[in-house]
């Protein structure tokens, strides 16, 4: 039986910690590896009890939805009660056989929900689920051909730039053949392994049918599906090694090599990040492992090397290679956090978009004196009422009215879609960097309702226990450099939106009245939009208009 990742709401996710070793014996539900993104930690769970026979993904392993993650020998840990029933059948024979019959029973009642077997056996292919994003990197495979796995055995380990993410498997069965491999880049419908089974149907209706299907919509389904090895998508978007190896593109022969290198999953990540050949590292801990150090003495050394001995080839940014600083003074190689490391794809995607940022300044003088005055009743209900929670709801408001700052820019660049409801991204500072969870429907809430889920939102990223599915679906963003300073900002558009809002400290300010000056609590803003969807002259109308909301809230009631 192989266990899979289920469905975690992200495109991928890292695997950052395995906590079973093979031999181990598990029950339902037993924590058998640790998933990480950018936004989030996940424990996932085993579907069922058995023996662990495999570990299929490694740590620092991109896993997606439907990765095999472990297989479990369920008849091992079968063969070990009725041992023990056998045994009890020694002194008391009539209790055992109806002991047996009881286990039967539980087995048969256990089964229940097991696909049914005709005696023939076939080979299903199981392809990649819907895992929320586009598309995804093999972490890890958690299964090798020939390996006996069960529903919801994990099979691969997916990662995209927001999380690590388990694909379990939706049958039981032999694995006959594996599609892909790690580093290769998939999405929903690739196929990833077949499984030979004993004319058993998924459980449920699974997403790996559902692709299949909607591949060969012609194709009855209870025709046996052809195993087709799929083309793995090699991803380019790698940086350039400091080794004379192009990791790039890893040849069968360097990716075996890597496989068979002792090291956790958190140094593959690393070497990953940094380009680097696990294979070329020597290792320096117990029993051969290579440790982050052992990384980091590489690069350093080769970093120490003349320049024209490094690789020339520009790194996926397509910016040349780091000149060698071994002459003035050289330095220390030092790794990013893992949410750093896994927004620089998006981050860079921000190159392709045309950005323009307007400026405006809204006067909050009455809006302020508002929340003091709601401030304490707030807090005695435990809600923490800030000035962000106004903001929220007048920007949505004013989405609602101008769709297009809501909009994303269709593939064909000929159209945009306008989406139906409104989900707000929320910049909010960690000790790891910037996580942005989502705000839904902020329109259709209350400002106590959106003053408590920021501050749920706002803890739960701090404590790193946001889901995927609070990450995802956003169609503007508003960040907040809070009470750190500054007057102004370029905020980077997050694609696929076309639209993010900017705030700066808010400060009294010298206003003329047309008699003389009074002082005003003045908001700084800053709305950067991509051109391709927005004009200049709309995006001035937007932040005049919001100025005028958040001058005067109650204009929303009108």
């Amino acid at each position: 039986m192989q266990i899979t990742t289920p469905d975690i709401g992200v495109d991928k996710a890292v695997v950052a910690e395995i906590l079973v070793s093979v031999g181990d014996t598990i029950q339902e539900n037993d924590s058998i590896v640790l998933l990480e993104s950018d936004k989030a930690s996940v424990e996932v769970p085993s579907t069922a009890a058995g023996v662990v026979k495999a570990i299929l993904v490694k740590q620092g392993d991109d896993v997606t939805e439907g990765t095999v993650l472990i297989e479990l020998d369920s008849e091992a840990s079968n063969a070990e009660q009725e041992k023990a029933t056998d045994s009890s059948a020694e002194q008391s024979s009539e209790p055992v056989e109806s002991a047996a019959e009881a286990d039967a029973a539980q087995k048969k009642t256990e089964s229940a929900e097991q696909p049914q077997t005709t005696g023939e056996t076939q080979e299903v292919e199981l392809k990649v689920p819907d895992i929320g994003v586009e598309k995804a990197a093999i972490a890890e495979i958690l299964v090798q051909v020939g390996d006996q796995i069960a529903v919801d055995d994990s099979v691969v380990v997916a990662e995209s730039d927001k999380a690590t993410v388990e694909i379990p498997s939706t049958v039981a069965g032999e694995v006959t053949s594996i599609a892909v491999k790690a580093g290769d880049m998939v999405k929903e419908g690739t196929l990833l392994l077949t499984v030979k089974t004993a004319g058993a149907a998924p459980a449920k209706p699974a997403v790996v049918e559902k692709s299949t299907v909607a591949e060969k919509p012609t194709a009855p389904a209870a025709e046996k599906p052809v195993a087709v090895k799929a083309d793995p998508v090699t991803s380019t978007e790698k940086p350039a090694t400091p080794s004379s190896t192009d990791t790039a593109k890893l040849t069968d022969e360097q990716q075996a090599a890597n496989a068979k290198v002792y090291a956790g999953p958190a140094v593959r990540q690393l070497a990953r990040e940094l380009g680097v050949l696990l294979a070329e590292v020597k290792a320096s801990g117990e029993h051969g492992r290579i440790l982050k150090d052992d990384v980091f003495a590489y690069v350093k050394t080769r970093l120490s090397q003349p320049a024209a001995k490094q690789a020339a080839a520009p790194v996926a940014s397509g910016l040349p290679p780091l000149p060698d600083f071994s002459s003035y003074g050289g330095g220390e190689v030092k790794a990013m956090t893992r949410l750093q490391q896994v927004s620089v794809p998006q981050l860079s995607l921000n190159n392709f978009i045309p950005q323009v940022t307007q400026f405006d300044l809204a006067d909050i003088t009455a809006l302020e004196a508002w929340r003091g005055e709601l401030k304490e009743g707030f807090k005695k209900q435990g809600i923490g009422l800030t000035i962000l929670a106004f903001i929220a709801k007048a920007t949505a408001y004013l989405l609602k009215e101008e769709p297009y700052f809501a909009g994303h820019l269709a593939d064909d660049q000929k159209s945009v879609l306008l989406r139906n409801e409104i989900h707000m991204g929320i910049a909010v500072a960690t000790p790891d960097g910037l996580t942005v969870p989502v705000l839904r429907n902020p329109d259709q809430k209350s400002i106590k309702q959106i003053a408590q889920e920021l501050g749920e939102l706002s803890q739960k990223a701090r404590d790193k226990k946001l889901s995927p599915k609070d990450l995802q679906g956003a169609n503007f963003t508003i960040t907040s450099l809070g009470s750190i300073g500054g007057t102004a900002f370029t905020p980077l558009v997050n694609w696929p939106q076309v639209a993010i809002l900017g705030l700066s400290p808010a400060t009294m300010q010298p206003v003329w009245n047309g008699k003389d000056f009074e002082p005003r609590l003045i908001l700084p803003l800053s709305l950067s939009y991509d051109h391709r969807v927005i004009n200049g002259a709309d995006a001035a109308r937007f932040t005049r208009k919001l100025t005028l909301l958040l001058k005067d809230i109650r204009n929303i009631l009108l």
